[in-house]
């Protein structure tokens, strides 16, 4: 992970705010940077989306293929996770460093979305114990200013909802054997259901508080973060806990109360946000670097 290094006195200062609920930026405790989001951006994939986050940019591209369920599920489809953290986004990402990071988001990533709570797994099935859809989910790191997790989870949940995946028509021949053909039309397609498609809130304890969307600078005077991934319902569907220093039960329990009342919120305006840059269609505007 991206780091950077503080002064005692930018400690004290960064500490001192955020016990008074005001931090260096001007944000509450649990605000939110300014987020921007864009799908349909990767010409080549079924489902796009770029999210910034302050000044952490990610880019997620997702492509549906056909593939062979898996044995304990034979009915049900899967989504696979790959991270790619870009040296360009920090020097920090250059060889192992990078990798390691990767690795340990896509583990989280796999925990967090593939089930049966965030995706109706069973739509991706095409023929039980031979067919599915495999979504290949790939995550590039363009830029790193913390809070990595978050803005992960919100390009996700964008270029899933952004996703369409052809419809499929299974015939037989005479001798029993199945064809599988896909629908050359582009507007036939299945779009998948991400209502219940968590989002990730991680919130750093800093001093005696804790904050949401921390910045490099208050990550580096945080002794411990929490990451949880909340339903639209505030429901929390997995939890986990970085970084070196220890968290108390009493801490615990308030920052995944505040973690479950951000995520909450979270959820109604991006959805709006998707639903009405869909409606748009090809005449939405096109920004940063794709314009």
């Amino acid at each position: 992970m991206a780091t950077v290094k503080v002064s005692e006195a930018e400690k004290v200062y960064i500490l001192h705010g955020i016990r008074d609920d005001l931090r260096v930026d001007g944000r509450g405790c649990e605000d939110y940077r300014h987020m921007e989001i864009e799908t349909d951006v990767v010409s080549n994939t079924d489902g796009s989306a770029k999210v910034t986050l302050g000044h952490t940019a990610v880019l997620v591209g997702i492509k549906a293929e056909i593939g062979k369920p898996r044995p304990l599920v034979p009915d049900e489809g899967y989504l696979e996770f790959f991270v790619d953290c870009s040296a360009n986004a920090t020097p920090e990402f250059e060889g192992r460093g990078g990798e390691e990071l990767g690795t340990e988001l896509s583990n989280t990533l796999y925990k967090v979305f593939n089930n049966k709570n965030s995706i109706e797994l069973k739509s991706l099935c095409i023929s039980a114990g031979e067919h599915c859809w495999v979504l290949y989910v790939d995550v590039l790191l363009l830029q790193c200013d913390g809070n990595l997790y978050d803005a992960i989870s919100v390009a996700i949940k964008a270029a899933l909802f952004n996703t369409k995946i052809p419809r499929v028509h299974i015939s037989s021949d005479e001798e029993g054997t199945k064809e599988i053909e896909l629908s050359d039309d582009p507007y036939d397609c299945m779009r998948l259901d991400v209502s219940n498609v968590p989002c990730i809130v991680t919130l750093c304890k800093v001093g005696h508080r804790h904050v949401v969307d921390a910045t490099l600078q208050e990550k580096a005077c945080s002794v411990a973060s929490l990451i949880i991934s909340v339903t639209q319902k505030g429901t929390v569907t997995c939890s986990r806990k970085v970084g070196g220093g220890s968290l108390d039960p009493e801490s615990i329990f308030e920052m995944t109360e505040a973690g479950k009342r951000v995520g909450k919120a979270l959820h109604a305006p991006l959805m709006n946000l998707l639903q009405q840059e869909e409606s748009l269609g090809k005449k939405r505007q096109k920004v940063g670097f794709l314009g």
